[in-house]
């Protein structure tokens, strides 16, 4: 694996690890290619199902490498939007990854490092967890993550963030609805074991169709959304985990 990335799973859960505290894990071009990489396992790997994502040390993600984005402002424009894809598409494997993204965020997770969290389909945060997007206060654009940020917290309170580069912390991100739960700093990592495990023991088809409709009525009307949601619950009847689940509730 890619240096500045450690990778683990057991128990039907593959755990990812921003491995580079002495940089506050900032995202470096090495470590966006290991989190691509890891998520295509987790996506050809049947006894993943669940992935986490975490940081090592006193942070979650100081977003991206300043050293290498400074080396980079001389370059083509083309050449710095192919690089800047890459992280793009490392947001884009997370959505359409058929399985659950867990963040379990600590300390800071800011810019990029913020995006990567609100990629994830759920957001476990500490209490002293702090979020924001200070690009603007470094005359930068909070560019590829200003799409997650929009959809999570609406116009208004998405603008306040990447319009002043102020930094949040859990309790405000949480009722902003940038995060998902916060929980106190002590009982973070059980926390978090609890909600991965009991996610990884559901139906894998029942998650994937339910992350695949999730995602899939993002473009779609109203009425679409219905009569697609009414295809989905057609083909989850037929899964064998169905059959198995209700036959055992009811045998109860």
């Amino acid at each position: 694996m890619s240096e500045g990335i450690t990778v683990t799973t057991a128990d039907g859960v593959m755990h990812l690890t921003l491995d580079r505290a002495e940089k506050r894990n900032a995202l470096s071009a090495e470590m966006i290619g290991g989190l691509a990489e890891a998520l295509a396992r987790a996506e050809l790997e049947s006894e993943v199902r669940v992935v986490v994502l975490r940081g090592a040390g006193k942070d979650f993600c100081a977003g991206a490498d300043l050293a290498e984005l400074q080396a980079s402002a001389e370059r083509p424009i083309d050449e710095n939007e192919s690089d800047a894809l890459r992280l793009g598409e490392v947001f884009l494997a997370m959505r359409q990854l058929a399985k659950p993204v867990v963040a379990v965020v600590h300390g800071r997770a800011l810019a990029g490092g913020a995006g990567l969290a609100t990629a994830c389909d759920l957001v476990l945060a500490a209490e002293s967890a702090q979020f924001g997007y200070p690009e603007v206060q470094r005359g930068f654009v909070p560019a590829m993550v200003m799409t997650m940020l929009r959809r999570s917290v609406g116009e208004k309170r998405a603008f306040d963030l990447v319009g002043t580069g102020r930094v949040i912390g859990a309790p405000e991100a949480l009722a902003m609805g940038l995060i998902s739960r916060v929980v106190a700093d002590d009982v973070l990592d059980a926390e978090a074991a609890g909600l991965v495990a009991a996610m990884a023991d559901r139906s894998p088809t029942a998650m994937a169709l339910t992350k695949q409709l999730f995602t899939d009525l993002d473009e779609r009307s109203f009425t679409e959304g219905i009569l697609l949601g009414a295809r989905v619950n057609a083909l989850s009847r037929a899964t064998q985990d169905f059959k198995r689940a209700v036959a055992a509730f009811l045998s109860r």
